[in-house]
Order: structure tokens, then sequence, then C-alpha cells
């Protein structure tokens, strides 16, 4: 690979951590905007205010979305390190494991929690379970990824023993 080859390479990474950056700080604001300020807000001008039991319902539905973006920000993170010359290898392994623990809790609690915590709230209305394909996908996924990174965690202890020798 070329310097010119690897410049370009740091320079797309930092172009990803900013919109990773731009994509948690603008989703995360709306959220905030529609959970929190939009309810201050009317209740501060005194509108009839959202009741408890429905604004608890919502933020239980958004929860999972707390877990996407976390798995975006540790890859945005990710593709910082790279930006600024750190090894690739110790930095996927990080990355991987952050984002498959997080997409891999985002997808359970989208699929089990949020309808069992939503049943606890509204008192025993519903199912136990809400099988969405995308959330039970995320989910495989972030298992997947977390489990390849102990392998690429394994294989670069053996990569430094096996340097080690020569």
């Amino acid at each position: 690979m070329s310097q010119a080859d690897i410049a370009r390479f740091r320079r797309r990474c930092a172009q990803f951590r900013w919109l990773a950056i731009f994509m948690v700080v603008s989703v995360g604001a709306l959220l905030a905007l529609m959970l929190f300020v939009a309810p201050g807000v009317m209740l501060a001008r005194g509108d009839t205010p959202v009741p408890p039991r429905e604004w608890l319902t919502h933020l239980v539905r958004f929860l999972p979305t707390v877990f996407y973006l976390f798995a975006v920000w540790s890859i945005g993170a990710a593709m910082g390190q790279l930006s600024k010359g750190r090894l690739i290898q110790p930095t996927l392994v990080n990355a991987l494991r952050r984002v498959g623990l997080a997409l891999g809790f985002g997808g359970l609690f989208h699929v089990f929690g949020v309808t069992n915590v939503i049943r606890l709230i509204e008192g025993g209305r519903g199912g136990w379970a809400w099988f969405d394909v995308a959330g039970m996908t995320l989910g495989m996924i972030g298992g997947a990824l977390f489990l390849l990174g102990g392998v690429m965690e394994q294989a670069g202890r053996v990569q430094a023993e096996l340097d080690e020798m020569i």
C-alpha cells in the first residue's frame, strides 16, 4: 500500500468518524426532544401533559435505539483512531467487541425486553415477545461480531508469539 493510499484511507476514516458523530448527535437530540423537551414544554405551558404511563411506554420503545447509537459511536471512535494512525488489529478487536455487544443487547431488548417491560407498565396486555426480524437480525449480527472480535484477539496473540520466535 502506497503512502497516498494510506493517506486516503485515513482521510476516509476521519470523514466516517464525523459522519458517525453527526448521526449520534442528531438522532440523540431528536430523541431527547421527543421524550424530554417537548413534554416539559407542554407541562410548562399548562397544556395537557402526556400521561406518565404513555411517556414511560415511549421511553421503553426508544431504549434499543440507545444501544444502536452506542454501536455507531463505537464505530466512529474506531475510525477516528485509525485516522490517527493506530494499528488496525487492536483497534478492530476493540470495535468489534463493543459494536457486537451493543447490537446484541439492543436486538435482544428490542425483541424481548420492550414487549415485556411494556406489559408490566400496561398491566399485562400484549405478547411475551415481538418477533421483529430486524431486531433478531441485529442481535445475531451483534453476537457474531463479538465472537469475531474474540477470534481476532486470539489471532493477534498468536501472531505476537510467532513474532517473538523469529
